[in-house]
């Protein structure tokens, strides 16, 4: 199983709570954190694209870098992880990302992907004139579809005709062209997002559930095996999960009961209110990121404990079939990827070949 880290892109993490670490997102942070990942042996790290928070006393998320400028400064400065931005495809013509993964992928000498989202988030776009309507929620993995098959198109063969509902190519050329072949996630767990995946993807961005429940995603998996049985092209997942590690079971849980205390209630009513819009499909990752249980941490799933029990917990994820990697988040990132590189990894039987070729 490939581990990953997504990199806190946006001030204060993944945590909406005033008593989680306050932080303001910047090159030097994300820099410091993608190295000690590197060293560790993490596969990937991946950054989202946000662009307006949630307000509060926080501010959650109302700071935020770039996605593809960040990342091709830290491929600069890497030499062996792999690198993924998200691209926010209302705002950017296909043709343009296209030449812009061309870019990184020169830079970090084939170690770069890219995550397409279709917007879920409306006044992100509003404040911009970008919001094509409401409709937009029913319709949007037609228009991704058309995009990925233009960003395909531009890399293989270095043009497009492509003419569809969306978007019209007339003799689009880019050049030169990626050395490797340019992995692309999708980020929705819906059936619709799913069915993209299977046809256009590589691999299934999805949201672990509960606490202390690491297989509870084993269903998204399911669905994704039987889409991808329709296209007969190898697809997994990459399950986004959270890690409160500390030395006892108690001190973690600790910890994670003062985050909750802490939450930050008008940043969450502002979640709420968001995702309302975006609930027309039954399985949209959006109906579980403002559910009441654990919207602290937009209820990714989330794995709480000593460094001996999340590494057994990550195993068991590990073991559910058509797992390709988990994302990790962490309350603080910097202990978090150091203490997961010494005290948690060693641990894992799933990450034993890893161990054993970095001499720990």
């Amino acid at each position: 199983m490939e581990i990953g880290v997504f990199l806190p892109i946006g001030n204060n993490g993944w945590l909406i709570s005033e008593n989680a670490p306050q932080y303001m997102p910047s090159f030097d942070l994300n820099r410091e954190i993608v190295q000690k990942a590197e060293h560790y042996g993490f596969d990937f790290a991946l950054t989202m694209i946000k662009l307006r928070g949630f307000g509060g006393k926080t501010e959650f998320w109302d700071h935020n870098l770039e996605s593809f400028t960040l990342m091709a400064g830290l491929a600069a400065v890497t030499d062996r992880i792999k690198l993924y931005a998200t691209a926010a495809t209302l705002t950017l013509p296909p043709a343009i990302v296209a030449r812009m993964a061309v870019t990184i992928d020169s830079i970090s000498h084939g170690r770069f992907g890219i995550n397409l989202v279709t917007g879920w988030q409306k006044a992100e776009y509003d404040q911009m004139g970008l919001w094509p309507g409401d409709g937009h929620f029913v319709k949007r993995y037609d228009m991704l579809s058309e995009y990925a098959q233009i960003l395909r198109d531009l890399w293989t063969t270095g043009r497009s005709d492509l003419k569809g509902e969306y978007f019209e190519m007339t003799d689009c050329r880019v050049s030169p062209r990626p050395q490797t072949d340019i992995t692309i996630i999708c980020a929705g767990s819906s059936d619709e997002g799913l069915a993209f995946t299977a046809q256009y993807a590589d691999h299934a961005f999805c949201f672990g559930k509960g606490v202390n429940t690491p297989t509870a995603f084993q269903p998204v998996n399911v669905r994704l095996a039987a889409a991808a049985a329709k296209t007969g092209r190898p697809v997994n997942t990459f399950v986004l999960m959270m890690v409160i590690a500390d030395e006892t079971d108690e001190a973690a849980e600790a910890k994670w009961q003062s985050y909750r205390d802490g939450a930050d209630q008008e940043a969450l009513a502002w979640l709420t209110d968001q995702t309302a819009a975006n609930n027309v499909s039954a399985t949209t990752n959006t109906r579980q990121m403002s559910e009441a249980t654990s919207a602290v941490n937009i209820n990714m799933g989330t794995l709480v404990g000593s460094y001996e029990k999340v590494a057994r917990m990550l195993d068991e994820v590990a073991g559910v079939p058509g797992t390709g990697g988990v994302l990790l988040t962490f309350d603080d990132f910097v202990v978090g990827v150091e203490n997961f590189g010494t005290r948690i990894q060693p641990l894992m039987q799933s990450r034993r070949d890893t161990v054993q070729a970095r001499g720990a």
